[in-house]
C-alpha cells in the first residue's frame, strides 16, 4: 500500500476542500432524493424485497463451495475459461500472463471495483503494459491521476467547470462550452480510436449464476457492452461472493440494485454473459475468461459476524447517506472502498492494522443499516470492529495481532463502560459532572482524548447538575 496520510490530517484538508463537499453535497442530495422517489413511485413492498434479497444472498454463501463448483462445472459447458486466485497479486498475474500469451499490450476497461481492489492498473503498469479506463468517471479520474471517490460515481466529487479543464490539460481538448454533451462527445471521441481494433476487454462482475454458468453486468454509458462485446477476449473480474444460484436470485438483487445506487427503476445496459462467440453470432469475444478471486474473502465467511458483509451489492446506498462521508468524501479513507460499507470490508480484506483507523469516520447514526437494500447491519459490525481494534473484540479479523493498542485508551474505555453500564455510577457522574469543568476548560490541550476534541471545537461549558437537566427533557423518565 502507498504511504498514507494521518487521518486527523487528512480529515482537516477534506473538511476545508469547499469545492469539493459543495460538488459532493449536491450529488449526494440528488441521489437520496432519487432513491425516495422511486421506491414511493415503483415498489409495493420494499421492505420485503430487501428481505427477500438477504434470505438469497446468505443461502449463497451459506453454500458458496457447492454454488462456485457448479458455477465452473456449468460456465465451462458454456465455453467459458474459469480461473482461481486466492490473493490480489494471483489474479493480477492471471491477467497478465493471458495478455502476454495473445501478445497483447493495452486492455480497455468497464467499470470494475474488483480490479481497483487489487490495483491491477498499477501492476499492469510496472509490466510495460497499458490499462485504459473506458467508463466516463474512471477516464476523469485516470486521466487526472486521481483513485476512485465513490464506488458507483466515481468522480461525484468533479462538476463539469473541472472536468472540462481535465480535458483541456489532459487531452488539449478544443471545449466552447463545458455543457454535458460537449463533455460526452470529447470522450466518446478519444475512446474511439483505442476501441478500434480492441483485441481485449476487461469487466467486473456484478452477480454470477451458478445454475446457468453465466455472469450479469449492469451498466448506464454502453462503454461496458463495447468492453465485453467488441473485443477478441473479454476478462471478467469476479469476487467469490458474487456468485448466486440462480437467475431469478440476480434479478432480485438487480432490482434493488439500481434503485438504492442511483435512483433508477432498472439499469440503461443488462450485459448477461453465458459464453464466447457462437456460430452465426454478429459479434462477441471468441474467448471468455472469468477470475474468481478470493482475497480473503473467505476468512470473512467463516466470522460469525463479519460475514453479513459479503452480502453488499456495492450499491452505495451508504454513502449516499452518511453524515461522515459527505463532509470528507471517499479520498479520506484511503482504501478502495470508502464510506460505512468499507469501514467493515477494508479492515477484513487488507488487514484492519493497515485501514483501523477509518473505524474513526462514524457517527454511529445507523443510517447506513437502515438504507442497505440487503440489510447488513453496518452500524453495529463497525461497533464490533472498534472493539477488535482496542483489543476488546472476541473474534478480531486479519491483522489484528499487528495492531499497537493504547493502554491508556482500553483504560479510559474500560471505565467509561464501568461507569456507562452501572445505574448508581452513571447518575453520580453526570450530578458531579461540572465540578470539573474548571479543569477541562485549563488543561483541553494536554489532557488525554480530550487534546484532540480542543483541537478543533470549542469545548462546551459544563455549569449544571447535568442528571438534574437531563431529567427535564421532553420525553425522558427514570424509573
Amino acid at each position: 500500500m502507498s504511504q498514507k496520510i494521518p487521518h486527523e490530517q487528512i480529515v482537516q484538508i477534506k473538511l476545508n476542500d469547499k469545492q469539493m463537499q459543495e460538488n459532493l453535497m449536491t450529488a449526494m442530495h440528488t441521489l437520496q432524493k432519487n432513491r425516495l422517489n422511486v421506491i414511493d413511485a415503483r415498489f409495493k413492498d420494499w421492505q420485503g424485497l430487501r428481505t427477500k434479497a438477504k434470505q438469497a444472498k446468505n443461502n449463497a454463501l451459506m453454500s458458496l463451495e457447492e454454488r462456485l463448483l457448479e458455477f465452473e462445472k456449468n460456465a465451462t459447458k458454456n465455453g467459458i475459461k474459469v480461473h482461481w486466485a486466492s490473493s490480489d497479486e494471483d489474479a493480477c498475474e492471471i491477467v497478465y500472463e493471458i495478455m502476454k500469451e495473445k501478445n497483447i499490450t493495452k486492455l480497455l476497461k468497464g467499470k470494475s471495483m474488483a480490479s481497483e481492489e487489487i490495483g491491477l492498473n498499477h501492476y499492469l503498469e510496472k509490466k510495460g503494459l497499458k490499462a485504459i479506463e473506458t467508463d466516463l468517471g474512471e477516464l476523469i479520474l485516470q486521466l487526472n491521476k486521481e483513485p476512485p471517490l465513490h464506488i458507483v460515481v466515481p468522480a461525484i466529487h468533479k462538476n463539469r467547470h473541472e472536468i472540462g479543464e481535465i480535458f483541456k490539460e489532459k487531452l488539449g481538448a478544443n471545449l466552447e462550452n463545458d455543457e454535458p454533451e460537449s463533455l460526452n462527445a470529447v470522450a466518446r471521441e478519444h475512446l474511439r480510436k483505442d476501441f478500434e481494433g480492441l483485441k481485449l476487454g476487461l469487466s467486473g462482475v456484478n452477480f454470477a449464476m451458478s445454475r446457468e454458468g453465466a455472469f450479469w453486468l449492469i451498466e448506464n454509458e454502453g462503454n461496458g457492452r463495447m468492453c465485453t462485446t467488441a473485443p477478441d477476449i473479454h476478462i471478467a473480474l469476479c469476487g467469490i461472493e458474487k456468485v448466486m444460484e440462480s437467475f431469478e436470485d440476480a434479478a432480485t438483487m438487480v432490482s434493488l440494485l439500481t434503485p438504492s445506487a442511483t435512483g433508477q427503476f432498472i439499469p440503461t445496459y443488462n450485459n448477461i454473459i453465458t459464453g464466447p462467440r457462437k456460430n452465426g453470432d454478429l459479434d462477441g469475444p471468441k474467448e471468455v475468461h472469468v477470475i474468481l478471486f478470493d482475497h480473503n474473502r473467505s476468512k470473512m465467511l467463516a466470522h460469525e459476524d463479519y460475514y453479513e458483509a459479503l452480502r453488499c451489492i456495492r450499491c452505495g446506498a451508504c454513502m449516499n447517506f452518511c453524515p461522515v462521508y459527505d463532509q470528507i468524501g471517499g479520498h479520506a479513507y484511503q482504501t478502495t472502498y470508502p464510506g460505512p460499507i468499507g469501514e467493515v470490508i477494508s479492515p477484513n480484506i487488507f488487514g484492519i492494522d493497515h485501514t483501523g483507523d477509518i473505524l474513526n469516520f462514524c457517527s454511529l447514526c445507523g443510517r447506513c443499516s437502515e438504507v442497505c437494500p440487503v440489510q447488513i447491519p453496518l452500524a453495529d459490525l463497525i461497533r464490533k470492529l472498534r472493539c477488535d481494534k482496542i483489543g476488546q473484540g472476541k473474534n478480531p479479523p486479519l491483522g489484528a495481532n499487528n495492531v499497537h493498542h493504547n493502554a491508556l485508551e482500553a483504560f479510559a474505555f474500560k471505565q467509561f463502560k464501568n461507569i456507562t453500564t452501572n445505574g448508581d455510577k452513571w447518575r453520580f457522574s453526570l450530578s458531579k459532572a461540572h465540578y470539573f469543568n474548571w479543569a477541562v476548560q485549563n488543561f483541553a490541550s494536554v489532557l488525554p482524548v480530550i487534546k484532540k476534541w480542543h483541537a478543533f471545537k470549542e469545548l462546551p461549558q459544563i455549569k449544571m447538575d447535568l442528571y438534574k437537566e437531563v431529567q427535564k427533557l421532553e420525553g425522558v423518565s427514570y424509573e
